[in-house]
């Protein structure tokens, strides 16, 4: 017989039944999961052999043998902590726990490991069940009748460990998503307390608070501390805790219920006022989310008022026999609390105002960084220029459009949104034909980078600046500012520091050939090969989910940090949805967004106009080894594109706070900022992304600080540090000073 023959008479196996592959799944999620699988199948078999999954347990003649609560423990029976667990109070309970098991716990095993999730679950559920012994004890002692409404009650069910193992498990996440999944756990837990106040739900806010901060010490990886990363998830988180509490305005109204404060109804609130409360916390609430400051203001004053007088119905309620107004006066005005704490903490994401003041000056309010901006392409600009768009910033216009005309103005307040083309030329009528943008902190004003004017003009818009800020009692400094506006300033008697070092590549003549080239070459060939795509254009014109990536990495990126979100002269994603700023995007082959930049233009001015080069600001990459040389990809593929396009140039940007080299003046005069630079470093990386830079080789331009006067340093550099950091709390100030050792940039 033939092979062939052989061949044919074999049985085939086929493919496998789905009955099969369903089993091989759930036995491979055992294997893999052996505490989820435990517990799942423990339920299934409770759930059967005690018929709680088609009969109620709290009617079964066993039921106090098991359930746990104040009357249990009391009676001496403390095996029904244990016990109590494994059974549901009805038949839904109990489905609804063998899905909650197998989603909590199945994430919690996966993040945290089987024994770290055992132990959770188990302390969770003992801690939450004898926690809530320890609360309802004490308020039945006093009077507090929803304390002793629960004090009688008894309970089954292992939810309480569900949402510890699932506070744990937050720890473990990154940024966005951990701020976001405590978020939503916050929201339950506090929710269903206030509104329900069911054992169950008094368990389950012991057992949120206690591992929350547990998973915080424990079991936090790259990220620390509670607090939003940045300035937009600071204005999410805010404005999201706004609509939250117009929900709960309409729940409250339409679902009335008794919780540990009293009664949540409120009989003096009639339908257009709920609908009233919920239309003015909307509107604040998408005012938040812009970052104004007047919503800011108005919703934390609002806050504080409903906390003090939620405090004194809160006492009142526990130590006197008065009956609570609802959930307006009483619930609602803790989760109040909670915003104002959020708003208090995130008090400088929202800078923005609605209505800006305008000093000598005729531009209008609502038109100054139309304004600024038409200046900067009229005029060109440093490769720092377009910066002084970004908000918050001051500014400061003049001389006007002759020798004769107004010193100018100044110009204070935020701007966001999108701006013109242009608004309106200079003339004799006095309208600024210059700008100086500034930040002031600590009484110091910080001018950045040049100032933007007509070359016959910048010295006297100078001369003016100076003279504003002495006439407002400031110090006055020039931050990040060229080797010809520091000549000008040594010209005027100041002092200059070289601070920085601008990073240029000239693309006339660039081609990436010759040794010196070779990692560069290597980088492109890598992402080729593994079907990277380069993809360039407008942040904002790309899709959704592009642009949701995008914000994830930086997120990211920010949360691998302990410091909050830097500004001044460090952009984030907003910036990069600016009209004028081009991106470049890493997207590989699944379309996942491996890396991202942006870039700031450079304008040229004069009457040929248009741009003549570009500046790198936002630089990020996903963690993972896909994401490895993908910058140096990015860099590269738009040097190209901007030679092709005609540039001139492109700026890698001077690394804030780095230089290369020493020089005994430097050494003396800027030790503050050096040591602040040194106490960055371990954070940012700015001396190490310096020397990333170099493998392109640049050709380095300085860059200046300019002062009047020594004795001003130790000020300056404590302003410059409150605009890099203007959200850092003291904890985070202080961990500076401790800080000694960097880290090399792995771009």
């Amino acid at each position: 017989m033939s092979t062939d023959q052989i061949a044919e008479t074999t049985d085939d196996p086929g493919e496998p039944s789905p009955l099969a592959t369903a089993a091989g799944a759930v036995a491979r999620a055992a294997r893999r999961l052996p505490v989820t699988a435990i517990v799942l199948t423990t339920l299934l078999v409770t759930g059967v052999v005690f018929e709680t999954l088609w009969r109620a347990a709290h009617s079964a003649p066993w039921f106090e043998g098991v359930a746990y609560g104040v009357p249990a423990l009391e009676g001496g029976r403390w095996w029904t902590v244990f016990a109590g667990p494994w059974f549901g109070m009805t038949p839904l309970q109990h489905v609804s726990l063998l899905v909650l098991v197998a989603a909590g716990i199945g994430v919690g095993e996966w993040r945290l490991g089987s024994a770290r999730t055992a132990l959770v679950a188990i302390g969770g559920q003992l801690i939450g069940v004898l926690g809530a012994f320890g609360v309802l004890v004490p308020g039945d002692a006093v009077g507090w009748e929803w304390a002793t409404e629960l004090s009688v009650v008894l309970d089954v069910g292992c939810s309480t460990a569900v949402i510890a193992v699932l506070a744990a498990t937050t720890a473990t996440l990154v940024s966005p998503w951990r701020l976001r999944a405590r978020a939503a756990l916050y929201g339950y837990v506090i929710v269903s307390f206030l509104f329900l106040g069911r054992l169950a739900d008094l368990t389950h806010l012991i057992a949120f608070a206690v591992f929350l901060a547990v998973g915080e010490r424990f079991f936090s990886l790259t990220e620390r501390g509670l607090r939003p990363r940045t300035r937009r998830e600071t204005r999410l988180v805010v404005s999201a805790g706004m609509w939250f509490l117009a929900a709960v305005h309409i729940v409250v109204y339409f679902v009335p219920a008794e919780g540990p404060l009293g009664p949540t109804e409120a009989d003096d609130v009639s339908l257009a006022g709920m609908l009233l409360s919920v239309l003015i916390a909307a509107v604040t609430a998408e005012l938040l989310r812009r970052g104004y400051r007047a919503a800011w203001l108005v919703a934390l004053v609002y806050a504080l008022l409903t906390a003090v007088v939620t405090l004194v119905v809160t006492v009142l309620v526990v130590t006197a026999d008065f009956e609570s107004l609802g959930a307006v006066t009483a619930g609602t005005g803790l989760l109040w609390m909670g915003e104002a704490v959020l708003l208090v903490a995130g008090r400088n994401a929202f800078g923005v105002r609605i209505r800006r003041r305008v000093t000598g000056s005729p531009v209008h309010s609502d038109d100054v960084v139309d304004r600024v901006r038409a200046l900067i392409r009229r005029h060109g600009g440093s490769t720092m220029s377009w910066m002084i768009t970004w908000q918050p910033m001051n500014y400061f216009f003049g001389p006007g459009g002759k020798p004769g005309g107004d010193a100018g103005g100044e110009t204070s307040g935020d701007a966001s949104g999108e701006l013109g083309e242009d608004a309106g030329d200079a003339g004799a009528d006095g309208s600024a034909d210059g700008v100086v943008g500034y930040r002031l902190h600590f009484g110091t004003v910080i001018a950045l980078a040049d100032p933007v004017a007509a070359p016959a003009d910048r010295s006297r818009l100078l001369t003016e600046f100076v003279e504003f800020a002495e006439s407002q009692a400031a110090v006055p400094c020039l931050f990040s500012v060229s080797a010809e506006t520091a000549e000008t300033m040594r010209s005027h008697g100041w002092r200059t520091l070289q601070i920085a070092e601008d990073t240029i590549m000239d693309l006339p003549d660039l081609a990436f050939a010759g040794k010196k080239w070779q990692k560069i070459r290597s980088a492109m060939n890598k992402a080729e090969k593994s079907g990277t795509s380069f993809v360039s254009g407008l942040l904002r014109e790309q899709p959704a989910g592009m642009l949701g990536q995008v914000r994830q990495i930086s997120e990211q990126w920010v949360g691998d940090r302990e410091l909050p979100e830097m500004g001044f002269t460090l952009g984030t994603v907003e910036e990069a949805l600016d009209d004028d700023v081009r991106i470049a995007l890493a997207v590989d082959s699944e379309g996942v967004v491996q890396a991202a930049l942006s870039w700031l233009p450079v304008y040229r001015g004069g009457p040929t106009g248009g741009v003549r080069g570009w500046t790198l600001d936002v630089m990020r990459k996903r963690n993972g080894p896909g994401a490895n040389n993908m910058v140096e990809f990015l860099i590269a593929r738009s040097a190209l594109e901007f030679k092709d396009e005609g540039a001139d140039f492109v700026s890698l940007s001077g690394a804030p706070l780095a230089r290369s080299g020493d020089d005994d003046e430097v050494a003396v005069l800027d030790r503050g900022l050096d040591l602040l630079g040194q106490a960055l470093e371990p954070y940012y990386g700015f001396r190490s992304l310096h020397h990333f830079k170099s493998k392109f080789n640049p050709r380095i331009e300085p860059v200046y600080l300019c002062f009047r006067d020594e004795a001003d340093l130790p000020r300056i550099g404590v302003a410059i540090g409150r605009a890099y950091l203007p959200g850092a709390t003291t904890r985070q100030l202080a961990a500076l000073a401790r800080s000694g050792t960097s880290e090399t940039v792995d771009a």
